[in-house]
C-alpha cells in the first residue's frame, strides 16, 4: 500500500471494548481497534493460510469438520472457509458489533457477502474468551486471529487467552485430534513452549514473508488423540 495515499476514516464508532474505526485508503480498507492497526485489505495470505493450514492439519479426522474462527476482521479467514466444500459448521466470533455491520451492510460486503450467506456460516456477537469459557461447544478446528499475536494484544483482557488456563480451555473446546491455529504478526517460540506445556502435540509454526518487517507467522498445535 503506497505511503503516498491518504486515509479517510469512513466510520468511527465506540463499542464495548473501545474505539474501533474503518479506514480508506485508496481501494484498500483498514480496521484499527484502539489506536491499534489490526489488518487492512491489502493482502490476505496469512489469514488464508490459517484456514488451509488447520484443515491440512486435520487431515481425514473428519468428514465434515466444525470450524471456529475467532475474529471476523476483513473477512478473509471467512471467506476462504466458505469456499471449501468440505467444512462443515462456521462459527465465526467478533465481538465488535461495527465490524460485523461493516461487512453485513457496509463496504466490506463486497468481501464477505457470498460467504455469510453460506447456509454453513454463523456469526456470533460476543467476546472470544467468553465464548471459550462458558460455551460447551466443541470444534474440529480453531482459528484464531484476534490480536496481533500472543505477545501483542489489542486489549488487556486478551491476554487471558495465552495463558495456561486459557490455552487449557482451547484444549477442552477441541475435539481429540482437534487442531488449533493462531495468527500472529511475528514468531513466538515462548508462545509454541506454552502450547507444549498445555498439553498440545505436533506444534509447529508456518512463516509468511511480508513486504516489510518480520513474517507473519501461523502458529499450528494439536489436541492428542
Amino acid at each position: 500500500m503506497s505511503a503516498s495515499v491518504s486515509s479517510v476514516t469512513v466510520e468511527r464508532r465506540q463499542g464495548p471494548f473501545g474505539e474501533v474505526v474503518l479506514r480508506q485508503r485508496g481501494e484498500q480498507y483498514e480496521i484499527i481497534a484502539n489506536g491499534c492497526f489490526l489488518m487492512d485489505t491489502s493482502d490476505g495470505r496469512s489469514e488464508r493460510l490459517l484456514i488451509d493450514a488447520a484443515l491440512a492439519a486435520l487431515g481425514p479426522h473428519a468428514a465434515a469438520p466444525a470450524l471456529l474462527i475467532g475474529g471476523l476482521g476483513v473477512g478473509f479467514s471467512l471467506v476462504r472457509a466458505a469456499a471449501c466444500a468440505r467444512w462443515g459448521r462456521i462459527v465465526v466470533v467478533e465481538r465488535e458489533q461495527a465490524v460485523v455491520d461493516w461487512h453485513r451492510h457496509g463496504p466490506l460486503a463486497s468481501i464477505t457477502g457470498a460467504a455469510l450467506a453460506d447456509p454453513r456460516s454463523d456469526v456470533l456477537v460476543t467476546d472470544l474468551v467468553d465464548h471459550l469459557w462458558n460455551s460447551p461447544t466443541e470444534y474440529d478446528a480453531l482459528c484464531l486471529d484476534i490480536d496481533n499475536g500472543p505477545d501483542w494484544t489489542v486489549t488487556e483482557g486478551n491476554g487471558s487467552l495465552y495463558s495456561p488456563a486459557g490455552l487449557g480451555r482451547c484444549l477442552e473446546r477441541l475435539t481429540p485430534g482437534g487442531v488449533l491455529a493462531v495468527w500472529s504478526a511475528q514468531p513466538s517460540p515462548r508462545f509454541e513452549q506454552a502450547l507444549r506445556d498445555a498439553g498440545f502435540s505436533a506444534v509447529r509454526s508456518i512463516e509468511v514473508p511480508v513486504e516489510r518487517g518480520v513474517a507473519d507467522v501461523v502458529h499450528l498445535a494439536r489436541r492428542p488423540g
